[in-house]
């Protein structure tokens, strides 16, 4: 084969690539609204096609398996976006491709939302694809050395157009949506996670030097629960009211709506909010998954904060920590000890695949009736996460319901509990319920429905008597709430 049959070769695929990708491309929700997407953002999406095909190509030497192996993953990439966004409301995010390794290891999160013949057919085409990068592998030194030198280019040229003012100016600011609408898929997936990369970490958290409150309470329980939402208010029915959650509303000393930015997913999102207390707006392009630059900012962490208080901390959840990476991010914000999977009992066969929010309540109440000095729980529960029934549609809101009344149950066993030490003891104790998120529910709940979750802080007084406020719902954000428990435990700032 001559050269100018390989460079024509090269040519042909390269240009049916950057037209099937653009195609491929125009396909991924949100669209714009007129026309196509900008200019900067087709020449971004060409690079990193061409830069892939160059990879691919530098591999297997063969440019059209490279041609069909690069728009396969372009595809890929556009179905999952388009997914994503109809059950979660959002296109796909550079800090998504962070998770994929926790799909391999915890595939059951993942792989319960995606129907059995779409995972079917995914692994058919990704058998396919691998079985036809090997037959048709070609040991062709000029079309890897192509590849090769392709790769480079694309990579070249997208690092000099992404240092020029032009293209500094796109999506400098975090809007998915819109610029996913604007630049398309790719090129917000490239733009956001160097944008991601170039945020640095903020100061430590000045030492407010704020002493315990002489009426704070001595035991402090925050419990993020999964999926908590009130399905009166979630699916406008007040027959489904919970009356746990009703009862604590009555006696709080606050409640109100939580307003969470994630729907169905991003437990990461509210729990970092309630823990290091820094609005999403403070965050940047790290609000997508806070979690994976927490570990460097510790100091920001409720435990970490009320140490110098003399306050004791325990982190609990049923799971393997180190998804989200809590095994290094809870110690680091200043938890004293970290209560894994193994120190609950299992499910028995009929309660489901996670560990129950009744056997959580145990170990809660078991660690509090052991304490010695003021102590901090936070607890994350597991039971309420989906898949929340089995076959058909129609099954799905009666097993969430299910699941949410065992929430509630436990908001309500808690509060029992807590009287009772307080009164036990003869010292006031605290409770903060609330949800992480909505469940997102096919056919039942969308995205652009309700996203808000209900909390509740209920206040013990030094004879277990409920502490109640002015009975005026509030909302909040997760940092507010982060606010609002540290306010309930130290004096305020002079």
């Amino acid at each position: 084969m001559t050269l100018h049959s390989h460079i024509f070769q090269v040519v042909v695929a390269a240009l049916a690539l950057v037209c099937g990708g653009a195609a491929l491309d125009a396909l991924v929700h949100p669209r714009p609204r007129h026309g196509l997407r900008s200019v900067p953002g087709l020449v971004i999406n060409a690079g990193v096609l061409l830069g892939v095909f160059g990879a691919i190509l530098a591999l297997c030497g063969n440019p059209l398996v490279a041609c069909a192996l690069s728009l396969g993953l372009g595809a890929l990439f556009t179905v999952a976006s388009n997914a994503k966004n109809t059950m979660l409301g959002e296109p796909l995010l550079f800090s998504d491709l962070a998770l994929i390794g926790a799909v391999f290891r915890h595939p059951q999160f993942y792989l319960s939302a995606v129907a059995p013949w779409q995972r079917a057919v995914a692994s058919l085409v990704a058998l396919a694809l691998v079985a036809l990068l090997c037959l048709l592998f070609r040991a062709d030194g000029v079309m890897h050395l192509a590849g090769l030198a392709l790769a480079l280019g694309a990579v070249g040229m997208l690092a000099i157009l992404q240092g020029s003012p032009a293209f500094r100016a796109i999506a400098a600011t975090p809007d998915p949506h819109g610029d996913v609408a604007r630049h398309g898929l790719v090129p917000v997936l490239l733009l956001y996670w160097r944008r991601w990369r170039d945020t640095r970490d903020p100061p430590p958290c000045p030492a407010s030097g704020r002493p315990a409150r002489d009426d704070a309470p001595e035991l402090v329980v925050v419990i993020q629960c999964e999926s908590f939402a009130d399905p009166a208010d979630l699916f406008d029915d007040a027959a489904l009211a919970l009356p746990g959650l009703d009862a604590a509303r009555g006696l709080a000393w606050q409640h109100g709506r939580l307003h969470v930015s994630g729907f169905g997913a991003y437990t990461m999102r509210t729990e970092y909010g309630v823990l290091f207390g820094r609005e999403e707006a403070e965050l940047g392009f790290r609000r997508f998954d806070p979690f994976l630059t927490a570990q460097g900012e510790g100091s920001w962490a409720l435990p970490a904060r009320l140490r110098p208080a003399g306050w004791d901390s325990a982190f609990l959840h049923p799971h393997d920590m180190r998804f989200y990476g809590r095994d290094r991010i809870m110690p680091a914000g200043g938890f004293a000890r970290l209560v894994g999977e193994t120190h609950f009992a299992p499910p028995a066969p009929d309660q489901g695949r996670y560990v129950t929010d009744a056997a959580m309540t145990d170990v809660i109440l078991d660690t509090l009736q052991a304490a010695s000095a003021p102590t901090l729980l936070y607890a994350v529960t597991i039971e309420n996460h989906g898949p929340w029934a089995g076959d058909g549609q129609e099954e799905l809101v009666p097993g969430y319901l299910r699941l949410v009344r065992n929430s509630d149950a436990m908001l309500a066993r808690l509060a029992d509990g807590l009287a009772a030490l307080a009164r036990q003891r003869g010292k006031p104790a605290a409770l903060v319920f609330f949800g992480d998120h909505c469940p997102s529910i096919p056919g039942a709940t969308t995205p652009a429905g309700k996203r808000h979750t209900p909390f509740v802080i209920m206040r013990f007084d030094d004879a277990g008597q409920p502490m109640r406020g002015d009975d005026t719902a509030a909302d909040l954000t997760p940092a507010g709430l982060h606010h609002a428990i540290l306010d309930m435990m130290l004096e305020p700032a002079r």
